[in-house]
């Protein structure tokens, strides 16, 4: 009986130090993966703050949230099954699948473009109306969830790609563990990016003397930041959009819009010949957006042209 006991307890502890093992495993791929998904959570950090800008200062909070919680669902209930089931049965649809999301981001980031140098074309109605601020929380979440969903498939692919020789448990543990700490993270800042000017304002009133003038720059320079953030956020979806295109038609066979930005970025290091890795990185990022203007272009008129012909079919 005592020999059994002991065989038990060996038991118990090789299946316990197996856990332990595949935890650290979760970790330290957890960790690697969310690096090598940084490029896309800086994306998606200076994309989300636009979403609030113009809305009342009361709802800012609960609206990050609301985007919070929708990106949470996209990632563990939408995004981390499918790509499970993509990976196991059908891993060639991945990259289709991604493609045709980097379209969506530069659509989203070439109709804003459009959309300041034509804002009458995006005017409805009569300017007077007064707008309905319930309607325009609904619409700037939808948007904001919908633009979070292209970026935390990129995400999660990109994690995907990571542990794709890993266990599927292992697999779902680390697109788990990184969809909830990057949600965390990105929200986190961006909830004290929208909220800077209000600590600024409290800092100005009850602060020290460093205190206040601390405080009175915040509020002076977070409406300046946010618009700034707005034009990197635009940027943002059309570098990635555009960088996703890219790899997809490289990983497709259709390798010469990438070996074209290679050989540019290659031209511009050996060229200036100073900080090679930031120059060929502005390279390669800005012809990458270029060809997301290029693609978003194309795909806003595609639109803008069916919108005008259906309702002069419905007219008819």
């Amino acid at each position: 009986m005592a020999t059994g006991l002991i065989a038990l307890l060996d038991d118990i502890a090789a299946i316990a130090k197996l856990a332990a093992t595949s935890l650290d495993d979760v970790a330290a791929q957890t960790a690697k993966a969310s690096v090598k998904a940084a490029g896309v959570v800086i994306d998606d950090t200076a994309v989300t703050p636009t979403y609030v800008v113009g809305l009342s200062p009361a709802r800012e909070l609960p609206i990050i949230l609301r985007i919070a919680l929708g990106s949470m669902r996209n990632k563990l209930v939408f995004l981390l099954p499918i790509c499970l089931l993509l990976g196991y049965f059908a891993d060639w649809l991945i990259t289709p699948l991604l493609m045709i999301g980097g379209l969506y981001l530069c659509f989203e980031g070439a109709e804003k473009i459009y959309g300041l140098l034509a804002p009458h074309a995006h005017d409805v109605g009569d300017s007077a109306t007064p707008v309905d601020p319930v309607a325009l929380e609904e619409q700037k979440v939808a948007g904001a969830i919908r633009t979070d969903f292209i970026l935390s498939a990129e995400i999660m692919a990109l994690t995907l790609a990571d542990v794709a020789d890993s266990s599927i448990y292992t697999q779902a543990m680390v697109l788990a563990a990184v969809g909830v700490l990057i949600t965390v993270a990105v929200y986190g800042v961006v909830a004290f990016i929208v909220k800077a000017d209000d600590i600024g304002l409290h800092m100005a009133k009850a602060g020290s003397g460093t205190a206040r003038v601390i405080g009175r720059s915040l509020v002076k320079g977070v409406p300046v930041f946010l618009q700034i953030l707005a034009a990197v956020g635009t940027a943002a979806m059309l570098w990635v959009g555009g960088s996703i295109v890219v790899h997809g038609l490289d990983g497709l066979g259709l390798s010469t819009p990438e070996h074209v930005i290679e050989g540019a970025s290659h031209f511009m290091t050996t060229t200036i010949g100073v900080a090679p890795a930031v120059v060929g990185w502005l390279t390669t990022s800005s012809l990458q957006a270029l060809l997301g203007i290029i693609l978003g272009a194309i795909v806003v008129i595609g639109v803008t042209a069916v919108h005008a012909v259906l309702p002069s079919r419905r007219s008819a």
